[in-house]
């Protein structure tokens, strides 16, 4: 993808573990980003038995093909191969609209200068059965979902940003790590740029997501009170659910119920212990069972 001199030319750095159903739409959405400079895409493909190092080639950007799974290695592999700033990380099944990366790039040049900036979020949730829908009627609403790095499957660090840290740690919460390195004065939302983020599809697939999280948030907070790596890990506020949510909205009192029941059995089994849980994706997999179209829509 060319560049135009003097221009700011991002570099998305793709962490794809078995991503060849839905890494092509991702990447057709960068080639056409309405950007004058350009964009340099690189796809850490790790651990991989599909062909998802195959359709990224296919599409003319870079692609580190490592054999050992986990992302933050992923990460970090992509990371030594980019060369441009802002640094764009980007979940391999985040479809951006077409002007996104002009957005963010305007935004990171307007004062005051942000050092991160991420989407608003849209979470689909069509077709789910009633227990995901009600838990994520709760979870949208909540406050740390306002100005919190995570749950967006893109994150955008200017040059500055990305020297808060050298590697990524091998974590599991790679979005918790870099929302830690960052004061609410530090971050903008782009409001005019919105992604679509799948819910998962079945209650079970709902839980095994949020047992990773649980675990992610568990070993980040372990590691912040160790302080080995200086972070400043954001508190969780448990009964946000209650009082920033459902009481101001009494309607969602019936939504409470399986919100509660879901969220203490992810509870219980991220406390699980598991082997090596860096190398582990633990991710959603009933979202990657199919092709998705540019416009972010499933295609059977």
């Amino acid at each position: 993808m060319d560049s135009v001199r003097g221009s700011p030319v991002p570099s998305v750095v793709i962490a794809a573990h078995n991503e060849e159903n839905l890494i092509g739409a991702t990447l057709q959405s960068l080639a056409g980003q309405d950007l004058p400079g350009g964009v340099e895409v690189v796809v850490s493909a790790n651990g991989c038995t599909d062909r998802t190092a195959e359709v990224a080639r296919a599409a003319g950007v870079a692609v580190v093909d490592r054999p050992e799974p986990g992302k933050p290695g992923a990460l970090n592999a992509g990371d030594r191969v980019a060369t441009s700033f802002p640094r764009v990380y980007l979940d391999a099944d985040i479809v951006l609209p077409q002007h996104a990366l002009r957005a963010f790039v305007a935004r990171l040049a307007a004062e005051p200068a942000p050092l991160v900036v991420i989407p608003r979020r849209r979470l689909v949730t069509t077709g789910r059965p009633w227990p995901v829908r009600a838990y994520f009627a709760i979870n949208e609403r909540l406050p740390v979902f306002r100005t919190g790095l995570f749950g967006r499957g893109v994150i955008v660090l200017s040059e500055e940003g990305r020297k808060r840290f050298g590697e990524f740690p091998t974590l599991v919460a790679d979005d918790l790590f870099l929302d830690s390195l960052f004061t609410d004065e530090e971050r903008a939302v782009v409001p005019d740029v919105e992604v679509s983020v799948e819910a998962p599809y079945t209650t079970r697939d709902l839980l095994r997501r949020l047992e990773r999280v649980r675990r992610g948030n568990a070993q980040m907070r372990e590691a912040g009170e160790r302080s080995g790596l200086g972070l400043s890990v954001r508190r969780s506020r448990r009964w946000s659910w209650l009082t920033d949510v459902v009481a101001r909205d009494p309607r969602l009192i019936p939504a409470a119920i399986p919100y509660v029941v879901i969220t203490l059995a992810a509870a219980v089994r991220g406390r699980r212990r598991v082997p090596d849980p860096a190398r582990s994706w633990g991710r959603d997999e009933s979202t990657r069972g199919g092709t998705r179209a540019p416009d972010g829509r499933g295609v059977t």
